[in-house]
C-alpha cells in the first residue's frame, strides 16, 4: 500500500484523518455504503457481506454478516444501504427479489432482522428515508417499487411505474414526501409517497435506460440522472417542466453519481462498463473531468463520500475485489495535461483556432464576452485554491475560411483517369505522368515522377569516340565530378593565341607525375585558319584538380609532341607559350618504344586545339558512376509513407503500381493493403469505376485482387416465360427461345444488355437510349413505361 500524506478534516467537534489506502476482499463487490459517523463502511456483493473499520492506517474486518453453512440467496446482494440515523440499521437488496433488514445491535450471529419477499424479480436499489427512521424504500426489475415500515410485516404501499424496471430510487433531501425513480425506457418519475397510483410528474432524462439518480444535498430543486448514453444531466425540478441545466459528456456508460459535499457543483461518477477509473466532475465544465482516481483494475461498481460534509475522501468498490479509500489530494488532474490551444480542419477546409483569450486579445474589434472582460486571468483579482476549482479562463475562437473552388478534387479525377500505371516500359510511364502532374500544376509531384526515373532507369552508355581521336590505350581511369572541360570548337588554331600574344613567348612547365592528366591528339595540321579570331579554354571547375581526377587520349600520328605544365589551381594567369619546344628526349623515347605508359612514365599531350575534333573522348571509368536502384529504395519508402500521411494515397499507390518488385518488399503488406483500400474507396466515391477496376488487377495483395471477384454471378430469368435460365447460351431450356434480343432490332444482344427491371424487357444500349428519347414506352410494346437512369 502506497503511503501518502494525511489529511484532518474538523467536522464539528468530530475530525476525520487518514490518507489513500486499500484492501483485498473475499470477492466482487457490488455496492458499499459508508455509516453516519463516517468510522465503518459495509460491503456487499453476491457472494461478501462484511463490515470494516476506517482507521487510519488501514481496513480493519469488523463482522462478516454471511453467517450459517449454508448461506442463502438472502446474502446476494445487488445493492445495501446503511441508515443515516439509526447507526444499527441496514438494508440489502438481494438478487432473489427480497429486501433483508440487518440489527447490527442484536446478540446473536444472525443479525438479520426483516425479511420482505414481494418483489418478483432482482431488487436493483434499496433507500432509507432521511429523516424517517422506519421507512424503506425498493425499486425492482419488475417496475413496481414498494414503501416498507420497518414496524410492520408487510409493504404499505406500492408504486407501479407503468414502464420497465427500475433502476434507481432516491428520496428527496429536502422534500419529505417526494422521492425519484429512473427507468430502463429513458423516464424519470417524481412520485409523492402519499399518492402511489399516480406520479406526479415525469419526463424523458436519457435515450436509453437510466442507471442511477441523486438529489443534491443542498440545492432543493437539483437531480442529477446517468444513464447508457454516456451522459450526466443535472435537471432543475423547481420549475413546473423539468429543464436539463447542465449536461456533462463522459466516455461510457454511467453506473453511479453521487454529488460531493459542500462543493455545489461538483459530483462523481463511474462507468458500468469499459472505464474503470472514478471521476469528479465540474459540471460548468462538462467536457473534461476536474479529477480522476485510476486506483482499481476492473469496473467500479459503487461509490460513496466518506461523510456528507467532508469532501476530501471517497470510498469506492470494484469488481477487482478491492476497497479503496481515496483523498481528494492525491487524485489526477486531466486539465494539468489537457492542451490549451485547439486546431481543426473543417469538412470544406475551413480552419477553426481555439486558444485562451488572453494571448490573442490584441484584436481590439473583438466583441465583449458576456459576464465582463476576462483578458486577464482570474487570479489577479482573487487567488483561488488552484485544488478546488477551474482557473476561470476565456477562450476565443478564430475561423478561417477558405475559398470552395481552391478545394475542389478536380486535379485527383483528371490525374486517375490520364496516369499510366502499365502497358510502356518504365521510363515512359514516369515521364508521362510527370507530364500529367505537370499540366495539372502539381510540381513537386511532377519532380518525384522524373527522380524515379533517374533512379531507377537503366544507366545511359557513355558515348562513342568523335573523328580524329580515339580512345587511349592506357585502360581505365577514375571519372570524376571535380571539373568538367568546355567543348573544343573546331576551327580554332594555334595561331590565333599566338597572335594575341604579339610574338612573346610564354611557356609554363610541369613535371609530370603519374596519375596526372594525359591529353594527346593530333597536331599535323597546326596551321592559322582563315576567319578564326576566337580562341580555346579549358574550363575547370570550382574544385581544385586532384590527382585522380584523370582523362587520357592517345595521337592518331604522335611524331610532332609538346609539354606544358598545367598549374594547381583552377584560374591563373596565361603564361608565356614556347613557339616550337621540344619534348625531353627520354619521353620521345619512351613514346617510341611503347604506346603504353607504364607507372611511372607519363605521356606528353599538346594543350592547343586544333580545328580536327570539336570533342574530347572520355575512356571508360574504372567504377560504374550509377548507384544500384536498391541504394535508393530506403528514401522511396520514406517518399511513399509521406505522401500517404499527407493524404495523397493516389500517389502512393501509383508509384507502388509502377515500381512493381524494385519497392513492393520494402514496404509491409498491411501497409500497402491500407493504400489500396483507402484509394479504391476515393475512386468509387467519384464513380471511377475503370480506374478503380484497374488499380484492383494491377495489384498484388491478396486481399485487394479479390475485391473485383465477389458478386459476379449473374443470374437470368428468360424475359419470355420469366424462368431462370439454366445454360450458358442464349436459348432458354424451357421455352426454346432466344432470351437475349433486342426490344428495338430484335436481334441478339451479344454485347452490352440493358433491361427494364420492371418489365424485364431491353436489348442493345445504344438502341434503348435512343428509343427512350422519344418514347416513354417499353418499345416491347407490353405498355410500361419504362425510364433510362
Amino acid at each position: 500500500m502506497e503511503k501518502m500524506s494525511r489529511v484532518t478534516t474538523a467536522l464539528g467537534s468530530n475530525a476525520i484523518s487518514g490518507r489513500t489506502m486499500f484492501c483485498h476482499l473475499d470477492a466482487p463487490a457490488n455496492a458499499i455504503s459508508v455509516c453516519r459517523d463516517a468510522t465503518q463502511v459495509v460491503v456487499a456483493g453476491r457472494n461478501i457481506f462484511k463490515i470494516y473499520a476506517l482507521e487510519e492506517e488501514q481496513f480493519v474486518e469488523k463482522l462478516n454478516l454471511r453467517v450459517g453453512r449454508k448461506p442463502s440467496l438472502n446474502f446476494s446482494c445487488a445493492d445495501v444501504m446503511w441508515h443515516q440515523m439509526e447507526e444499527n440499521l441496514l438494508a440489502t437488496a438481494a438478487t432473489n427479489g427480497a429486501v433483508v433488514t440487518w440489527n447490527l445491535g442484536k446478540p446473536s450471529r444472525n443479525k438479520q432482522d426483516q425479511l420482505f419477499t414481494e418483489h418478483k424479480r432482482t431488487v436493483n436499489k434499496v433507500c432509507f428515508h432521511p429523516t424517517e427512521v422506519y421507512m424503506l424504500l425498493s425499486g425492482s426489475q419488475d417496475g413496481f417499487m414498494k414503501c416498507f415500515d420497518l414496524r410492520k410485516k408487510e409493504s404499505v404501499s406500492t408504486f407501479s411505474g407503468q414502464s420497465e424496471s427500475v433502476r434507481d430510487v432516491q428520496f428527496s433531501m429536502k422534500d419529505y414526501f417526494t422521492f425519484a425513480a429512473s427507468f430502463e425506457n429513458g423516464n424519470v418519475q417524481l412520485w409523492d409517497i402519499r399518492r402511489p397510483d399516480r406520479y406526479e410528474r415525469m419526463f424523458t432524462a436519457h435515450t436509453g435506460p437510466v442507471f442511477c439518480c441523486d438529489w443534491h444535498p443542498d440545492d432543493r430543486g437539483w437531480l442529477a440522472t446517468g444513464g447508457r448514453d454516456k451522459m450526466v444531466k443535472v435537471w432543475d425540478m423547481t420549475t413546473n417542466r423539468a429543464k436539463e441545466i447542465y449536461c456533462v459528456q463522459t466516455i461510457a456508460s454511467v453506473a453511479r453519481v453521487k454529488w460531493r459535499p459542500e462543493r455545489k457543483f461538483h459530483l462523481a461518477t463511474c462507468s458500468m462498463m469499459v472505464d474503470h477509473n472514478i471521476y469528479v466532475w465540474d459540471i460548468r465544465r462538462p467536457f473534461i473531468p476536474f479529477a480522476t482516481f485510476e486506483e482499481h483494475k476492473d469496473v467500479t461498481t459503487g461509490i460513496v463520500w466518506r461523510h456528507q460534509h467532508d469532501p476530501h475522501f471517497l470510498l469506492s468498490g470494484s469488481k477487482d475485489s478491492t476497497l479503496y479509500q481515496h483523498m481528494f489530494k492525491d487524485a489526477t488532474r486531466p486539465v494539468d495535461k489537457a492542451n490549451p490551444e485547439g486546431l481543426c480542419f473543417g469538412l470544406f477546409g475551413d480552419l477553426a483556432f481555439a486558444a485562451k483569450e488572453s494571448l490573442i486579445s490584441s484584436d481590439a474589434n473583438r466583441k465583449p464576452y458576456p459576464g465582463g472582460d476576462r483578458r486577464y486571468p482570474i487570479f489577479f483579482f482573487k487567488k483561488p485554491d488552484p485544488t478546488e476549482q477551474f482557473a476561470h479562463v476565456s477562450s476565443a475562437l478564430s475561423v478561417f475560411e477558405t475559398d470552395l473552388d481552391s478545394n475542389r478534387m478536380d486535379w485527383f479525377v483528371k490525374t486517375a483517369q490520364l496516369y499510366l500505371l502499365s502497358g510502356k516500359p518504365f521510363a515512359e510511364l514516369c515521364d508521362h505522368n510527370a507530364k500529367v502532374a505537370r499540366e495539372l500544376k502539381r510540381p513537386q509531384v511532377s519532380t518525384t515522377w522524373t527522380m524515379l526515373r533517374i533512379m531507377f532507369s537503366d544507366p545511359a552508355n557513355l558515348t562513342a569516340p568523335g573523328p580524329n581521336h580515339n580512345l587511349s590505350k592506357l585502360g581505365t581511369l577514375p571519372l570524376m565530378n571535380s571539373f568538367s572541360m568546355k567543348e573544343m570548337g573546331s576551327g580554332l588554331g594555334t595561331e590565333s593565341r599566338l597572335e594575341r600574344s604579339k610574338g612573346e613567348s610564354r611557356q609554363d612547365n610541369i613535371h609530370l607525375e603519374p596519375g596526372n592528366l594525359h591529353i594527346s591528339n593530333n597536331n599535323e595540321e597546326n596551321e592559322e585558319t582563315e576567319g578564326s579570331e576566337g580562341q580555346a579554354e579549358y574550363m575547370f571547375g570550382d574544385a581544385e584538380l586532384d590527382d585522380d581526377d584523370l582523362y587520357s587520349m592517345e595521337h592518331d600520328n604522335p611524331t610532332e609532341e609538346q609539354e606544358y605544365t598545367l598549374p594547381q589551381e583552377a584560374f591563373q594567369l596565361r603564361h608565356e607559350i614556347m613557339d616550337n619546344p621540344s619534348a625531353p628526349e627520354h619521353l620521345q623515347q619512351d613514346k617510341a618504344d611503347s604506346p603504353h605508359v607504364s607507372g611511372n612514365e607519363a605521356e606528353v599531350t599538346c594543350l592547343t586545339p586544333i580545328e580536327s575534333f570539336s570533342l574530347i573522348s572520355i575512356s571508360q571509368p574504372l567504377f560504374c558512376p550509377h548507384l544500384p536502384a536498391s541504394f535508393f529504395c530506403p528514401i522511396v519508402r520514406e517518399m511513399l509513407s509521406y505522401y500517404a500521411e499527407q493524404g495523397d494515397v493516389q500517389m502512393a499507390v501509383s508509384v507502388l503500381i509502377v515500381l512493381g518488385d524494385r519497392i513492393r518488399k520494402e514496404i509491409d503488406d498491411l501497409t500497402q493493403e491500407h493504400w489500396y483500400m483507402s484509394y479504391i474507396d476515393l475512386l468509387q466515391r467519384f464513380e471511377l469505376w475503370n480506374v478503380s477496376n484497374e488499380v484492383i488487377k494491377l495489384s498484388t495483395c491478396s486481399a485487394i485482387t479479390c475485391l473485383n471477384q465477389a458478386s459476379t454471378t449473374l443470374h437470368i430469368n428468360c424475359s419470355n416465360c420469366k424462368r431462370p435460365m439454366s445454360n450458358k447460351g442464349w436459348i432458354c431450356d424451357r421455352c426454346h427461345q432466344c432470351a437475349s434480343v433486342c426490344a428495338v432490332c430484335h436481334h441478339v444482344v451479344k454485347g452490352l444488355f440493358v433491361w427494364c427491371q420492371g418489365c424485364s424487357h431491353g436489348g442493345h444500349l445504344e438502341h434503348i437510349m435512343n428509343w427512350l428519347k422519344s418514347s416513354t414506352h417499353c418499345p416491347a410494346g407490353c405498355g410500361h413505361l419504362c425510364e433510362y437512369t
